[in-house]
């Protein structure tokens, strides 16, 4: 079935790097052209580039509208989902009941010896049926159908549910329960029959919620890409021994991983905050977007022998460069109260920096237009609040 006609096909090939707007405009003059699928086609080719290149490379891919293409998994968090998949041990099969575009499918269908996709919309089994024959996947079949049809016989299998966090109108929804499909309803049913179950969570969700809401959880994946949290995975496991939970913060491949038990507190027994902290000779460890998310920051003072300077700052020093660590470190060039002389004297010779605040009564406009610093630069300037309740500015260098 020829899903692009020959004109639309050889215009889109001739036009996927020109400005799509600029394109929308000039439609008239192409009238054999389906322009509103070309530039479908264009606009998605364009953010594959940079979100799915191995899918950008592959000619004769098909792409959906925009909207979908936006909301659709990036190559790397895929990837981390193949792999999470792999770790698992032999997976006989794989079922995707939210199959949507694809993505995740079909980077997760590798570690598997078969693997069915599942899909109610039949526009795109037909967009996949074509991408998946492209990208050579040999071991998939493709089934028509709702998220609650998981096929019989898969007492080994893996199932894997990306939720749609929109309602039928297409407004957002915050909680799990309200999501299509209600992976809280479907969880039990899923679990009487597969031996896991990998939920796709918006990285907006509190993960303690999901361990409360969802059935037999096993693993918490926070997954981020370049610092950015792009998604939280749940993995349900119908043989689960105990009642820990193993909690993965990944950032770019690192993995900081900590058991956790519900009920039981992040432990805040860190070493004590001493109030000549933080100092010039001193490293700044900034923990990263999925550290941040778990909010695990006890465990990861006591994990690497760190001092927080403040309870509710969620920065750590220590006497020592200290590497591997999940975040950023900094070397710390001076420490300055917002006195103004002091200020004054610190940031001589410094007139651009960029600019963080942490639990200070301050914006990063508002402080930036008081220092008078642009933005940019190699210097980083925390602004945050010490153990003793007074403000300070931590002026710092990255450690590369």
């Amino acid at each position: 079935m020829e899903l692009i006609d020959k004109p639309t096909s050889e215009f889109i090939h001739e036009h996927r790097t020109d400005d799509v707007r600029k394109l929308a405009f000039a439609a008239d003059k192409y009238p054999s052209v389906d322009m509103p699928l070309a530039l479908d086609q264009i606009q998605g080719w364009q953010t594959a580039r940079h979100k799915l290149p191995s899918w950008a490379a592959t000619d004769g891919i098909v792409y959906p509208p925009h909207l979908n293409m936006e909301q659709c998994s990036s190559e790397a968090t895929a990837r981390y989902k193949a792999a999470l998949l792999q770790k698992m041990g032999a997976c006989g099969l794989l079922v995707d009941l939210t199959g949507g575009f694809g993505v995740d499918f079909s980077f997760m269908s590798q570690c598997a010896r078969h693997a069915v996709y599942v899909e109610q919309n039949p526009k795109l089994c037909t967009i996949a049926a074509h991408n998946f024959e492209l990208l050579g996947m040999d071991n998939t079949e493709i089934v028509n159908a709702t998220s609650y049809a998981l096929p019989d016989g898969v007492a080994d299998a893996v199932v894997y549910l990306d939720p749609a966090r929109r309602d039928s109108h297409g407004n957002r929804v915050y909680n799990i329960a309200d999501c299509q499909p209600n992976a809280v309803e479907l969880a039990p049913k899923l679990l009487e029959k597969a031996q896991k179950v990998i939920i796709k969570l918006s990285p907006m969700f509190d993960w303690h919620e999901a361990v409360r809401e969802l059935p037999c959880v096993s693993e918490v994946h926070i997954v981020s890409v370049d610092n950015e949290c792009k998604e939280l995975l749940v993995v349900l496991s119908r043989q689960k021994e105990d009642a820990s939970i193993e909690v993965h913060c990944v950032n770019d491949g690192f993995d900081y991983k900590f058991r956790f038990t519900e009920g039981v507190a992040d432990p805040l027994s860190v070493p004590a905050i001493s109030e000549e902290m933080p100092r010039p000779d001193m490293t700044l460890f900034v923990p990263n977007a999925s550290v941040m998310k778990a909010g695990c920051f006890g465990y990861v003072a006591n994990s690497y022998c760190l001092s927080p300077i403040g309870r509710d700052s969620h920065l750590f020093v220590s006497n020592a460069d200290i590497m591997p660590f999940p975040g950023r470190r900094f070397e710390i060039m001076a420490v300055s109260s917002m006195n103004k002389k002091e200020l004054r004297r610190n940031l001589q010779g410094i007139d651009r920096a960029n600019i963080a605040v942490r639990n200070f009564p301050m914006t990063v406009p508002a402080l930036r237009k008081r220092l008078k610093i642009a933005d940019g630069g190699d210097v980083y300037i925390f602004a945050t609040t010490v153990a003793d309740g007074s403000h300070v500015l931590i002026i710092s260098k990255k450690i590369l």
